[in-house]
């Protein structure tokens, strides 16, 4: 404001004039001094564009001492600007209202990009207004309250971290108001405790006095935090606090005004410390009693070259007990000799090598000794080397071992080189390049080549050509560190023959060293042997050959004596005229032709050699037909039990086959059960994997299984291993031919499974049959239907017959002209093709497999589509390759019957195939 006038100027003369302006000068001088001087920061502001035209020094400090006047404030002062200040002008200067703020942050930045100097503010707008009550500018005037700002901050952020601390940290704390009788302290009140001194003594003890919660607390706690509260010293001592069974680290200084007897308290639970430390001692004394106890002289020396351990070992070594040593300089300890000796290895220990050297150091009384020295550097937890241990070991009587085994050494190399030049054994050494590098003298005398000779040429040179592969497998495997024993090879001789070496090779230090022998009279007597049991085997063979033949002499002859003699009978009863007992005859001709029907294929399904008519089959429903049938056939002494399981997977096998593999097993079971017992036939699926399939000797895949289980006599391990063999048995001379395991081996073989047994002596048997899973459904019952049920043939339809046997012939041709065929035979197949490749008519072809004339059956039939693309064949056939059917391949068309069969099925196959348009 200017300074008021006391006159009025025009009255004035001019000596009181310029006295006036005197004064108004003084009083400008002095308003502008205290303005400047002001405390609180002060601007004016003209204008809606507020432009500064006064600023004080207060002022000035808050904005950094910019050069402000003149200009406006978003000019000036564009980091107020941008934090909102020039929006707050511009509403007062529109509004005419004060703006009021308290602790503004106003982050000053005098130069773009600069540092940014935070404040905070206390300030009031005020708007100034001309006389006709316009505002026309904007008073400023505030504090800067930074440092009392930052300081209440800084207070609440030390209360924040201050209760943080009390209620995180791990170490007890409370404020105890301890209560005296007199001076003698009775009780203490627990005015305030943290989280960790409510777990340790395990319950809320604020605002609780002691004899509350322990009542049983030792004297010692009251009379130790009484002193402090009377006297002002702290305490920190160690103490085992029964009434909570831990070991306590306690400091205790007193708080507040002292009349009001407070007194701070920090617990630290050291329980655990405690019980290291005296783990730690009691492992110190052991360590103390095991070094004092070896033979070693043990140490550990600073980096100050002072000792810091030392065990009893040196009152033997320097004659001094080991407490005098600990705290000596090992330089004071040496004399200056043995210090000078030693401090090379010391300089490099402390910088941080471990060193191991040997010096004399005579005992004490004369006597020469070596020790042997080693400095370990010791790391601390910065890695820097504070020192290192010191291991000393008197290793005379070793050096003198050593030096006596130099001498064995020395002694057995000379006579490792006396056996070298007089073994009969070939030595040698090679290199990886091929080449010998040194050789004993038995290589000359065995091969004939001088040692020049064969170190001259690489070692392959005078290997069998045969033999090459191998020795370079082999010498690949030396290669990569694996020894090759009693590999074998062959060497030519300088003669040009060749000798056998067997070879164990090891390789070492980037050579192979070899020792080999001459094997060739080893092999010359092996061959003779294989020969010998060559012929062994071969006899073996005539033997079983002789036997096979005279068993089925001997059977064949008992069965073509029951078919001769029925026969017979049949002859001599229809020359009677008593053709009432017929029947009989050719029941019993026909139950032996059966019989020895069934020899055959016995014979053949070992063999794996029988023609198989497989069909996917029901398994389950197989057995269930069969059951009435083994009942029977066990007897009732046997109980029979029948687990199907649902769901069983259908098989292509032939059905025929199984029925009799399962009677065999079935009567193999009642016959080790003399005195009854129970059978268990059960089917089930099998996943057989990689692992399973190599145990069973079959391919992994899904199978059906078939196992007949009883609870008869078992076998012995050495019994089990013969059941599959032919002709073995377990029955008494007579009533078994060692056909049936054999015959069921055989056919689950040829049918793509496997056939397993398991059993123990006293525990019963259990045979199971795997056969391969059918993808797809399983074939209806074949009934066979009876001949005189069999449909007649078509007008004209014509069938071939093209066997060698004349009774086959004879008996097929008789079953088509009964049934109205015509029918054309031929002997072998060169007569067959002249009527395949005529222009009679042939609806079906019967042919067996194995027929004269240069052609198979199969090559016949093939030959005849050839002409005739649509023929039908049916062979019948004893025995037949697969290899023969083309491997089990049957073209559609085709079919097989087994030889015997029974007339009905011929007729029924017959019509069926001419019937299959």
């Amino acid at each position: 404001m200017p300074p008021a006038l006391t006159h009025d100027l025009a009255s004035l003369s001019r000596e009181q004039l310029e006295a006036e302006v005197r004064r108004l000068r003084a009083e400008s001088v002095s308003l502008a001094q205290m303005f400047d001087q002001a405390p609180s920061f002060i601007a004016l502001l003209s204008g809606p564009e507020h432009r500064f035209t006064l600023t004080n020094a207060a002022y000035q400090r808050a904005i950094d001492h910019r050069d402000v006047i003149g200009s406006t404030v978003s000019e000036a002062l564009p980091d107020a600007a941008a934090q909102g200040y020039v929006d707050l002008l511009d509403d007062v200067f529109r509004s005419g209202r004060i703006h009021r703020a308290s602790g503004a942050r106003y982050a000053v930045q005098a130069v773009p990009g600069g540092r940014v100097n935070e404040r905070y503010l206390d300030f009031v707008y005020q708007p100034i207004t001309d006389a006709h009550g316009s505002v026309s500018g904007i008073f400023v005037e505030g504090h800067d309250v930074t440092e009392r700002t930052l300081a209440e901050v800084a207070l609440r952020e030390n209360e924040a971290r201050y209760r943080t601390l009390f209620e995180s940290i791990e170490v007890g704390f409370c404020i105890v108001e301890m209560k005296f009788e007199g001076e003698r302290p009775v009780d203490y009140l627990i005015v305030e405790a943290n989280p960790a001194f409510v777990q340790q003594t395990g319950a809320d003890v604020a605002g609780k006095w002691v004899s509350e919660f322990a009542p049983n607390l030792e004297r010692h706690w009251f009379d130790t935090y009484g002193r402090v509260a009377l006297t002002g010293e702290p305490a920190h001592f160690e103490h085992y606090a029964d009434v909570f069974g831990r070991w306590f680290d306690v400091r205790a200084l007193r708080t507040g005004d002292p009349a009001a007897h407070r007194v701070a308290i920090f617990f630290s639970d050291i329980t655990e410390r405690r019980t290291v430390e005296k783990r730690a001692e009691a492992g110190e004394r052991d360590l103390r009693l095991i070094t004092d106890a070896l033979p070693v002289l043990i140490a550990f020396i600073g980096d100050d070259h002072v000792y810091r351990f030392a065990n009893k070992a040196y009152e033997d070594w320097f004659s001094i007990p080991a407490a005098e040593v600990v705290g000596r300089d090992v330089r004071k300890l040496l004399d200056p000799e043995g210090y000078a000796a030693r401090r090379p290895f010391m300089e490099r220990a402390l910088a941080g090598e471990n060193v191991t050297f040997e010096l004399d150091w005579p005992r004490r009384d004369g006597q020469p000794r070596i020790a042997e020295i080693r400095y370990l550097p010791r790391r601390n937890a910065s890695g820097r080397v504070d020192g290192y241990h010191v291991f000393v070991q008197d290793v005379t009587a070793r050096k003198q071992t050593e030096a006596d085994l130099a001498r064995q050494v020395s002694i057995r190399t000379a006579e490792r080189d006396q056996i070298w030049q007089a073994s009969s054994d070939l030595l040698c050494v090679a290199n990886f390049d091929g080449y010998f590098v040194s050789l004993n003298p038995a290589w000359p005398l065995t091969l004939g080549w001088t040692e020049a000779e064969l170190k001259a040429r690489p070692f392959l040179d005078f290997v069998h050509p045969d033999d090459i592969a191998p020795t370079m497998a082999a010498a690949g495997g030396l290669a990569r560190g694996e020894p090759q024993l009693t590999f074998e090879n062959r060497y030519r001789h300088k003669n040009g023959s060749y000798v056998w070496l067997s070879w164990n090779g090891v390789p070492r230090d980037g050579l192979i060293y070899s020792s080999v022998r001459d094997v060739t009279e080893v092999k010359r007597q092996a061959e003779a042997l294989a020969k010998a049991e060559e012929a062994l085997r071969q006899s073996q063979k005539m033997e079983a050959v002789g036997q096979l033949t005279g068993g089925l002499a001997h059977d064949f002859n008992n069965l073509l004596a029951g078919i001769s003699g029925s026969l017979e009978l049949m002859q001599t009863r229809m020359s009677q005229g008593r053709i009432g007992d017929l029947d009989r005859y050719m029941t019993v001709a026909q139950g032996a032709a059966k019989r020895a029907a069934s020899l055959t294929h016995r014979l053949l399904a070992f063999s794996r050699r029988q023609t198989l008519d497989p069909k996917p089959t029901n398994v389950n429903r197989l057995v269930k037909d069969m059951e009435e049938l083994v009942r029977r056939t066990v007897g009732p002494a046997v109980h029979l039990e029948v687990v199907g399981l649902a769901g069983l997977w259908p098989s292509l096998i032939d059905p025929g086959q199984l029925e009799n593999a399962l009677l065999n097993l079935c009567i193999n079971a009642r016959d080790a059960m003399p005195d009854g017992g129970r059978i268990t036939i059960e089917t089930a699926n099998k996943w057989i994997d990689e692992s399973g399939g190599r145990r069973h000797d079959m391919p992994p895949g899904q199978y059906l299984s078939v196992c007949v289980t009883d609870t008869g006599t078992g076998m012995a391990p050495d019994l089990v291993d013969k059941v599959f063999e032919p002709f073995f048995t377990t029955k008494p001379m007579g009533e078994g031919t060692g056909l049936g395991l054999s015959m069921v081996y055989g056919f689950a073989r040829q049918s793509g499974g496997q056939v397993r047994i398991y059993t123990e002596v006293g525990e019963g048997t259990t045979v199971c049959l795997y056969l391969p899973r059918h993808y797809g459904e399983a074939d209806e019952d074949d009934v066979t239907r009876k001949l005189a049920e069999v449909g007649r043939a078509g007008q004209g339809e014509t069938v071939l017959i093209v066997d060698d046997e004349p009774s086959v012939r004879m008996l097929v041709t008789e079953v088509l002209e009964d049934l109205g065929y015509t029918a054309i035979e031929a002997a072998d197949s060169v007569a067959g093709m002249k009527v395949l490749q005529s222009d009679v008519r042939i609806d079906l072809l019967v042919t067996d497999v194995g027929l004269p004339g240069g052609m198979n059956g199969r090559q016949m039939a093939d030959a005849g589509r050839e002409r005739r693309p649509d023929l039908k064949v049916l062979f019948i056939t004893g025995y037949a390759e697969n290899a023969v059917l083309g491997n089990g391949y049957l073209r559609p068309g085709m079919q097989v019957l087994t030889k015997p069969f029974v007339l009905e099925t011929l007729a029924s196959r017959i019509k069926d195939l001419i019937a299959d348009h």
